[in-house]
């Protein structure tokens, strides 16, 4: 695959949503090489461990959800002069993916299992609507608990402020600790509300509304829609290898 590929396949993926979000930052290159693309590597952030990472890996080109962030003073340039210096190219898809059929929300439901997607996250009035799912059958919100942290490879925060058992599930995944979003749950009879991260005003709300509280880390509940990404350019392209790029669960 080379990168005039790479750019119809995203088109073709992603296409209104590229409009929607045309000139807001949410979607670009960081560095083109014009190199052909062999191995892809995958994650959900950019940083220059990870970047060191795809060179160890021999990665030719890096997409990300996330773009390396400004307001981590210094990091953005250190990383586009790695890229630079390891001729790897780098592409970042943060709300389009997001909203995508098979993008971050979508993907960690189909990644739980059992779970019949009712609604899709949306952008809305500059917000993002909630995710919403069910589950087959009803289990107990510890052995949903359980799963989430399974799937995820990670000690998740859990508050039991709802119902014992739980089958409809609202989600945002990443930064979802507003409490409107967690009213939003609440309004459409969710049983949970998932998301990954929190602040105290989340906790306090869900306790307030009665309903389960389930946090996962930013990173890794959103790792699956970039993986999926990942997966519909290779299904595109069978002769590119994925190589993910393995992020620590440090939040």
């Amino acid at each position: 695959m080379n990168e005039y590929q790479l750019c119809a396949a995203i088109s073709e993926l992603f296409g209104d949503l590229l409009d929607q979000f045309k000139d807001a930052g949410e979607y670009g290159f960081n560095h083109r090489t014009g190199r052909t693309i062999q191995r892809l590597g995958y994650c959900t952030n950019l940083t220059p461990e990870l970047i060191e990472q795809a060179k160890d890996k021999q990665v030719d080109f890096i997409i990300t959800h996330h773009d390396a962030w400004e307001f981590i003073f210094g990091m953005k340039e250190e990383c586009l002069k790695r890229l630079q210096n390891y001729r790897i190219g780098h592409f970042y898809v943060h709300l389009p993916l997001d909203y995508a059929e098979f993008g971050t929300c979508n993907s960690l439901f189909k990644e739980i299992g059992n779970v019949a997607i009712i609604k899709q996250s949306q952008h809305v009035n500059g917000t993002s609507t909630i995710g919403i799912g069910e589950l087959t059958s009803s289990i107990s919100f510890d052995d949903f608990t359980a799963r989430v942290a399974d799937v995820l490879h990670e000690d998740i925060k859990a508050w039991p402020y709802g119902q014992s058992m739980v089958k409809r599930i609202g989600m945002i995944t990443g930064a979802g600790s507003n409490t409107n979003e967690i009213r939003s749950a609440k309004e459409q009879h969710c049983d949970v509300y998932m998301t990954g991260e929190k602040s105290l005003y989340t906790i306090q709300y869900a306790k307030f509304a009665g309903i389960n509280l389930l946090v996962g880390s930013h990173t890794f509940t959103e790792i699956f829609g970039v993986r999926s990404f990942a997966q519909k350019l290779q299904a595109a392209y069978p002769s590119i290898e994925l190589v993910y790029l393995a992020e620590e669960h440090f939040e």
